[in-house]
């Protein structure tokens, strides 16, 4: 790090990554105790497809944290249910009597398509991956508002911006990772007066998700973004952070010249005749594929 930069610092602060078990969290939560916070290390220890519980997962962090002279309290919570939501909440409360920020990491993928997925399996992917977001920044709003500041990151994915970088069979995990957008925007404009700030991070690294091994996937390389957008320092609220292999690089909405055919109504022929005007300048967002922050 550069002399002249001051460094970013948690000293004081009570931060919560729920699925902060294993890849993506479980770096977001090192480094976050590297730099001085205090870690609510949430994991329910479920297999890759939701299933069971192992308590294990979230301990083995919170050890290490402690091994290395930091501060961490495990959490184990099913975040399907608002009563899970509110009592990871309730962990940074009654052990520290304050929470800071949230990075929202923890996710559930099950490939299906459309047609075959299981209602009962979308239910849960629906629950974990929309509801969950709901009743977590409900539960620690209240806090952030009374303490004039806090940081949320929530987590989104590339697999949900582009048919370029969709995949087959995550249409429950896409509808949750772009609600994960619209959710920000919204709560952005409601707490931006009490000094609280919500971004989202996209993340593309090796984890239970991307089953691919290699240097530039390493989770470490990610999580400099959502540690940066967790702190004091990030005061921008509404962006989504884009993080690969070391690369950052925000996401935006594009919206093409288009044509405008007046005040007089137009039949569908006459916007199908000009659809390549319609559409000119428009460029499809195109980027890496996307891989989940999910435990």
């Amino acid at each position: 790090m550069p002399a002249d930069i001051d460094p970013i610092r948690f000293d004081g602060q009570v931060v919560i990554v729920t699925g902060a078990g294993r890849g993506l969290g479980a770096s977001y939560a090192r480094l976050l105790a590297q730099r001085g916070a205090v870690v609510i290390v949430h994991d329910a220890g479920v297999a890759p497809d939701g299933s069971g519980f192992d308590s294990s997962v979230a301990d083995g962090v919170v050890y290490e944290i402690a091994q290395r002279g930091g501060r961490a309290v495990a959490s184990y919570e099913n975040l399907e249910s608002a009563a899970g939501c509110r009592n990871v909440v309730a962990t940074a409360i009654e052990h520290f009597g304050r929470v800071d920020a949230l990075i929202h990491n923890a996710g559930l993928v099950v490939f299906a398509p459309v047609d075959e997925m299981d209602s009962g399996m979308w239910d849960r992917m629906i629950n974990l991956g929309v509801h969950s977001s709901f009743h977590l920044v409900r539960s620690v709003v209240p806090h952030m508002k009374r303490q004039r500041y806090g940081r949320i990151v929530l987590t989104t994915s590339g697999r949900a911006m582009s048919l370029d970088s969709a995949a087959p069979g995550l249409s429950a995990y896409s509808m949750g990772k772009m609600a994960q957008v619209g959710f920000m925007f919204s709560v952005a404009a409601e707490v931006r007066d009490f000094g609280v700030r919500i971004n989202a991070i996209s993340p593309v690294a090796a984890t239970r998700v991307l089953r691919r091994s290699a240097p530039e996937l390493l989770p470490e390389l990610v999580a400099p973004g959502a540690v940066f957008l967790a702190s004091s320092r990030c005061d921008a609220s509404g962006i989504v952070l884009q993080a690969v292999g070391g690369a950052f690089a925000t996401v935006q909405c594009h919206f093409s010249t288009g044509v405008d055919f007046g005040p007089t109504p137009v039949g569908p022929e006459t916007v199908a005749a000009r659809w390549l005007e319609v559409a000119a300048d428009f460029q499809r967002a195109k980027g890496p594929e996307a891989g989940s922050a999910g435990s």
